[in-house]
């Protein structure tokens, strides 16, 4: 093969390499002073009050409880929180391993993030000079550098537009006009037939289904240390069932576990259709 093609994986961030939300850990509890559970209980209430979107609504609730403790909440103070996110076993690895595993087989492998989560907080993650792109909220600061506004909010259904922005080569967010520009299939720089989506929850299903749709693959991924709640097991079984993923795998990335000889099988496919 003379000229390597791109494929990428695009993952989901909360749930998917890290555990849990990444503003539970410590921003959560250390800033706002409040329980994690108060705080999505009181989001979901101000969300379904308003009829607003779940999204924008957390992001104001963080920066208006963290106003009512008198915390300033400005990028510093998020990339520093983001990076005591635990991440699961064997992710801080996976890229290298999987970009060694990609080149030999005459791929050129790009990873992104499309996440609900803060990309500021991601920022401050050991694994983020490891993709490509971010693709996640985040907020606009004021002169201060403190944060007053939510800049960008990603919900379920604006992951598939941001799918479009990695199809097309698109790296930004605010240009509405070349992302609904045609462009040739066949110009495309990274095709959805080379692209892997991983996540783990109801706000991934739109793009898991999308990518499968387009000729990709999705895989769900699950913590397997909540493997025995019922509600978890419910939730595989309809994405199975629901033809929403190609596979279900536990979210550890270590090698020779599932999802490490998933994932390159998948690549091993799109290395030979190349």
């Amino acid at each position: 093969m003379s000229e390597q093609q791109t494929a990428a994986i695009v993952y989901d961030f909360d749930g998917t390499l890290a555990e849990g939300n990444i503003q539970e850990h410590s921003f959560i509890p250390e800033v706002l002073g409040i329980d994690k559970g108060a705080f999505w209980a009181d989001v979901k209430a101000q969300a379904r009050k308003h009829d607003a979107d779940e999204i924008l609504v957390y992001m104001w609730r963080m920066l208006e409880a963290a106003r009512e403790a008198k915390k300033a909440v400005t990028r510093d103070v998020l990339v520093e929180h983001g990076r005591k996110t635990p991440l699961f076993a064997g992710v801080e690895t996976w890229f290298g391993r999987m970009n060694d595993y990609a080149k030999d087989a005459g791929l050129a492998l790009e990873h992104y993030v499309i996440s609900s989560g803060i990309e500021e907080m991601i920022e401050g993650c050991p694994i983020y000079s490891a993709f490509t792109r971010v693709f996640a909220s985040r907020f606009i600061y004021d002169a201060e550098g403190c944060a007053i506004w939510p800049g960008v909010a990603v919900n379920y259904t604006t992951k598939t537009q941001f799918l479009f922005r990695i199809n097309k080569g698109i790296e930004n967010t605010f240009d509405n006009v070349e992302i609904n520009k045609w462009m040739p299939l066949a110009k495309r720089p990274v095709p959805f037939t080379r692209m892997i989506f991983i996540g783990d929850g109801e706000t991934d299903i739109p793009a898991m289904k999308m990518v499968r749709h387009q000729g990709g693959h999705s895989i769900a991924v699950f913590d397997p240390k909540k493997w025995e709640r019922n509600e978890l097991q419910g939730r595989v079984h309809g994405l199975i069932a629901e033809d929403r993923v190609h596979f279900v795998a536990p979210a550890d990335y270590r090698e020779h576990q599932q999802l490490d000889v998933t994932v390159k099988g998948i690549l091993g496919r799109y290395a030979r259709a190349a």
